[in-house]
């Protein structure tokens, strides 16, 4: 049985995860593009679920690379910090491409009962894009408590690993949500028809106030 600090590293890795979901990054993506491709609720968790696998595995895979070769904390954290500025400026990117594609879509938009193929497919490449840029963002916060977690060998590294991915996960889907449940509610006729420019204009956004806030 562990004494209270393996106690106390669980919670706080609890905490940390906690607070580190709440950044818009993590769950605001999911409720812009389900919106306007209009995904079904299962859709939503699907796609926020596979996307925060991506997400927290890539920081674990790094954790345990850089423990397994005896990688100094420092540099793992530096390493994290220029994958997390990449992801930004990708996240910042889908959410200009998407834009335009989207005032592209309004200028032209498709009113046929069959489903065109040209948009079934830009929805299967924006959710694997989506994926892609979560791969790429990481889980800075998770770095150092591998480190910490070293005294409690395996147990410590294995307990960080899944308090640190199921709390996210929670707060990835549970964010998502409710946002999503909430803004279907909203109805602006007017404005459905560039729900795609908007739902881009919004991710961009957001990638820039992470940026710039440094959240």
């Amino acid at each position: 049985m562990y004494d209270a600090s393996f106690l106390t590293l669980m919670v706080s890795t609890a905490s940390i995860a906690f607070l580190h979901a709440l950044a818009p990054d993590h769950w605001l993506p999911f409720i812009m593009i389900g919106r306007a491709q209009k995904w079904s609720v299962k859709k939503l968790i699907f796609v926020t679920f596979i996307a925060g696998i991506g997400h927290v595995g890539s920081s674990i895979l790094l954790g345990l690379f850089g423990l397994f070769i005896g990688m100094e904390l420092s540099k793992l954290e530096g390493f994290e910090a220029l994958r997390g500025e990449v992801g930004l400026w990708l996240l910042i990117g889908f959410g200009v491409a998407y834009a335009v594609w989207g005032l592209k879509h309004a200028k032209h938009p498709h009113r046929h009962e069959i489903v065109d193929e040209k948009i079934l497919n830009k929805k299967v490449v924006t959710v694997w894009t989506l994926f892609a840029i979560f791969v790429l963002g990481p889980c800075e916060p998770l770095i150092p408590l591998f480190f910490i977690s070293l005294k409690f060998k395996l147990a410590g590294i294995l307990g960080v690993m899944i308090v640190f991915s199921v709390v996210t996960w929670i707060m990835m889907i549970g964010q998502a949500l409710i946002g999503y449940l909430g803004i279907r509610f909203v109805r602006l006729e007017s404005l459905e028809r560039y729900s795609h420019a908007i739902a881009g204009f919004v991710i961009a956004l957001t990638g820039v106030f992470i940026l710039v806030s440094g959240i």
